[in-house]
This record gives structure tokens, C-alpha cells and sequence, in this order.
């Protein structure tokens, strides 16, 4: 399906970013940084308020560090505005879903946002794993949905993977490489396939990594210093699980496993045992790490 122009906003101004959560608060974050309007959704009062004082305490931090100065915090927070209420997003160019994984909850709130938006605007998703098809099967228009994955913490990786779906148009695709650009991220191009690019390759380690531990080959801390010192990654693959969230991880992995049907992206035991528990990694202050309360 084309799109044309009166579909698509001339420019990205104002971004609503729907879900404030681990994800979505910085999304938020780098948007403001980068000099975008930005509108915060998430129906609960408690995540909004503390997705805000995340935000306003990775700015806190950028300061200390000599990243970022007093003036440019204050005109970074300036720019975002919370809202419980979907419909005082409707005046935005481009709406990035930080939704949980579930597709008919990221569907609902596309066809929420077409059935309302009174102007054009491009709909990008945030999703780690989920097809970008299935998700713009809902929309009427879903040549401008798009995939827009970012990485924990956004504000800090460099990495944003555009994936483009069967319908997406090329001039969608063009204009939140820009907006990646802009944010100081590198955009990635990649096809709707199951786990993209980055989720494929980082389940595919992650999970290896729980069976070499369920195994006793070596402790969570050897294992991923092995991958830190002898493959230069900046985090071990257990600790990466715990910082994304042992459920996520869970659940991607299903996916994965269902969809690709490889024995690679079948769970192993102690990731659904930990889950099972409650021990969900860094959000939950355990999981394959003990983590302290300020580090939460």
C-alpha cells in the first residue's frame, strides 16, 4: 500500500512516546534532549511519575559527569509533558509504542491513535521481537508504521534498529532514520523477521549463556566476563538479562522458539524457574545478580 504525502507529517516536531517504562521513559529522554517536543503516555499515575524522576535523575547524573549543563536539563525537561490521557497525544508527528510485548495491546493502541489522530503522523513501534506486519495489520494505513527498537538504557546506547515492515514505505523509513539521527543514535536497517537483527543474535548468546550456567561450566560473573574481556563486550550476557528483565528475555524467547521452531530459542529451566519465582532481574533487585536498591 503507498502513502501519500498528506498522510505523512512534512517534519517531526512533537513526539508522544506511549508507555513510560524502562523502555519508553527514555525514549522520552533522548527525544527532549534532542530538541523534540515530547508527550509521555502510560496509564498509570505511579509509572508516569516515576519514569519523570528517572528522567530527571539520568539528567542529574549527565551533570556530575560534565555531559550535560544546568540550562540544557532544564530546557530538556521543559519539553516533556505527562499525560494519563491518550487523546492530549493526538497533536503528534510521530508516536513511539513502549507498550509490553503483547500484540493485540500494541494494536489497540494503533487503532486508537488512527481512529483519533486528527493529522498526519507516522506510527513506530519499539517492540524487540514482535513482527511489524502483524502489528500494522490493524491500522488502516500501515505503509507509515514502522519498527523503531531501542536499547536499554536508550539514553546511553548508541544502537536504534529500523525495521521495516511489508507495507512500510520507503519515505517512513527515510524520516525516523532522521529523527535516530537526530536522538545521536546509528540506525540499523533491518527486515521484519523474527527478532530482527540485534534481538536474534542477543537472545541466541543469552540463553547459552543460562545453560552454561544451569550446566555449572562456570559462575554468572566467569561466564560474562569471558564475553566482556575476551570479546570486548561492554556487558556480560546474565547481566544484560537481568538489566533488560528476566520475563522479557522469557518471552521473546518463546516467541522465538515458536516462530523460528530452533532448538537455539528454546527457555532453558532456570530462566523459567527465576521468572516463576519472581526473581526477574535488576527491576525486581534479583535475578541471575543481587542488585542494591540504589541501583534500581
Amino acid at each position: 500500500m503507498s502513502v501519500s504525502g498528506e498522510q505523512l507529517p512534512s517534519e517531526i516536531e512533537t513526539i508522544a512516546v506511549l508507555g513510560a517504562g524502562t523502555m519508553g521513559h527514555g525514549i522520552a529522554q533522548v527525544a527532549a534532549m534532542a530538541g523534540y517536543g515530547v508527550v509521555l503516555y502510560d496509564t498509570s499515575r505511579e509509572a508516569l511519575e516515576h519514569g519523570v524522576e528517572r528522567i530527571e535523575r539520568n539528567l542529574h547524573r549527565a551533570i556530575q559527569l560534565g555531559k550535560f549543563t544546568d540550562d540544557e536539563r532544564d530546557a530538556a525537561l521543559q519539553r516533556i509533558r505527562g499525560t494519563l490521557r491518550l487523546e492530549r497525544t493526538l497533536q503528534a508527528d510521530l508516536f513511539i509504542e513502549a507498550a509490553p510485548e503483547k500484540l493485540e495491546l500494541k494494536q489497540e493502541l494503533l487503532r486508537q491513535i488512527e481512529q483519533s489522530a486528527t493529522r498526519p503522523f507516522i506510527f513506530a513501534t519499539n517492540t524487540s521481537s514482535l513482527s511489524i506486519s502483524e502489528i500494522a495489520s490493524a491500522a488502516q494505513i500501515p505503509a507509515r508504521v514502522v519498527g523503531m527498537h531501542f536499547f536499554n538504557p536508550v539514553h546511553i546506547m548508541k544502537l536504534v534498529e529500523i525495521v521495516v515492515g511489508k507495507q512500510t514505505a520507503p519515505a517512513v523509513v527515510e524520516m525516523v532514520q532522521r529523527v535516530g539521527r537526530r536522538m545521536k543514535k546509528e540506525p540499523i536497517t533491518v527486515r521484519d523477521v523474527p527478532g530482527f537483527a540485534s534481538s536474534r543474535l542477543g537472545v541466541a548468546l543469552g540463553l547459552e549463556a543460562m545453560r552454561m550456567l544451569e550446566e555449572g561450566v562456570a559462575s554468572a560473573r566467569d561466564i560474562d566476563m569471558a564475553m566482556e574481556l575476551g570479546y570486548n563486550h561492554p556487558m556480560g550476557p546474565l547481566r544484560l538479562s537481568d538489566l533488560i528483565g528476566l520475563d522479557v528475555r522469557l518471552a521473546i524467547a518463546e516467541y522465538l522458539h515458536r516462530k523460528l521452531g530452533s532448538e537455539t530459542f528454546r527457555p532453558p529451566e532456570i530462566l523459567r524457574r527465576l521468572v516463576a519465582e519472581g526473581k526477574l532481574g535488576k527491576k525486581t533487585g534479583e535475578g541471575f545478580y543481587r542488585w542494591d536498591v540504589e541501583e534500581r
